[in-house]
């Protein structure tokens, strides 16, 4: 290398190294969640101002290039791995990475493959399935998912790449949820043969020991309303730490270690991100039913208007039991913006548990929403 070059490389590390050092100290000063969380907009004080009730959990990523380096600086709000909520259809999202996984290691099979469930007349390919769990957030497609990997190959490709704690242990809106047996797969080899494959046992859950484990004061089951606090001990479990990790290493594997990457072709993490990110008509679903926000609560969520083509938000949601939660990298490409919010909230002011008596559209979805813009207004604004 010519001394000229070596100088210019010198100069550009010290400049890079120097805005860095200039942003930390920035960020130290500043912190835009806590900015954000500030806000005099009603729909972020009100949940503010009445902070105890809500539960709410924050973790924003801030994102900054330097050539071909990224840097990522993470702000929390109230993140706690021991104080547990409930995580709805986030858990579709790392069954969604594990099946695309577990299909890279068996040459027979590929996203297009048809398959059913025995004693399931609807044939589907993993491809069709994924893409139904991320634009309409669907519960079969999820358990047949399931069905496929099993719980402890679920938790354990997790873990394996660093994504925990976790702990998913039922299928969701099923009356054999909490099977630890998967149903056997009919597996289209060709077009005229088939395959069944094994069930598939998992170890038997164990009731989490974590802190907001029973919540409410109530519960129904079926008609009948039982007093005392709902017991989420057999759930899922699914923490912010654990969702922030896995879309880190989905949308930026390269900033990982190889031990933590998930082993898929760079055409299954292309589809995987496609899915992600697309609207419900985009892919067939009725605009008026399934609208553009139906699927993002961040930003968009509080309103029912075409999205803009210029802004992608790579996401996975999920509400039940009144709490709504959203992981999601939003890029703006017009304006040249991206980050990563993960957030959940609960909504139920009544404590009841299972009364479809939550404030889903009054508080929560708004809540989300504001606060995607005001991150949004801080990143557009922020100087890089």
């Amino acid at each position: 290398m010519k001394k000229t070059e070596q100088l210019s490389r010198s100069i550009f590390l010290f400049v890079a190294v120097g805005l860095l050092f200039l942003s930390c100290t920035q960020n130290q000063a500043v912190n835009p969640l806590e900015q954000a969380l500030a806000s005099a907009d009603g729909r972020i004080k009100r949940v503010m101002d009445s902070l105890d009730q809500y539960e709410l959990q924050i973790r924003y990523t801030q994102i900054d290039r330097f050539g071909d380096s990224i840097v990522f600086t993470d702000y929390d709000f109230q993140v706690d791995e021991n104080a547990y909520f409930y995580p709805a259809s986030t858990v579709k999202f790392p069954a969604a990475v594990a099946a695309l996984e577990k299909l890279n290691e068996i040459d027979s099979l590929d996203t297009d493959t048809r398959f059913y469930v025995e004693g399931d007349s609807v044939e589907t390919t993993f491809s069709e399935a994924i893409l139904q769990i991320f634009t309409v957030s669907d519960n079969v497609a999820n358990n047949r998912l399931v069905e496929f990997l099993g719980f402890d190959d679920l938790n354990g490709r997790m873990r394996r790449r660093g994504v925990k704690p976790i702990r998913i242990a039922h299928r969701l809106s099923t009356d054999n949820a909490d099977e630890v047996t998967t149903k056997p797969l009919v597996i289209y080899l060709n077009d005229s043969t088939t395959a069944t494959t094994k069930p598939i046992t998992s170890g038997a859950p164990r009731p989490l020991e974590l802190m907001e484990i029973k919540k409410g004061t109530g519960f129904y089951v079926q008609d009948s309303l039982h007093r005392g606090p709902f017991d989420f001990g057999l759930k899922n479990y699914y923490p912010i730490t654990a969702q922030h990790a896995l879309l880190k290493r989905i949308v930026f594997p390269d900033q990982f270690i190889s031990e933590e990457r998930f082993n898929l072709s760079e055409s299954q993490r292309g589809f995987l991100l496609d899915a992600m990110q697309l609207l419900p008509q985009e892919v067939g679903y009725d605009s008026e039913e399934y609208y553009d926000s139906y699927g993002k609560f961040f930003i968009y969520g509080d309103k029912k208007e075409t999205m803009p083509d210029h802004v992608s938000i790579y996401n996975k949601v999920g509400y039940a039991y009144g709490t709504l939660t959203d992981c999601a990298y939003i890029h703006d490409e017009k304006n040249k913006i991206e980050f990563m919010v993960t957030a959940t909230i609960l909504v139920n002011k009544d404590g009841i548990f299972n009364d479809n008596v939550y404030e889903y559209d009054e508080v929560g979805i708004p809540f989300l929403a504001q606060l995607g813009r005001e991150l949004y207004h801080y990143e557009l604004n922020r100087k890089r």
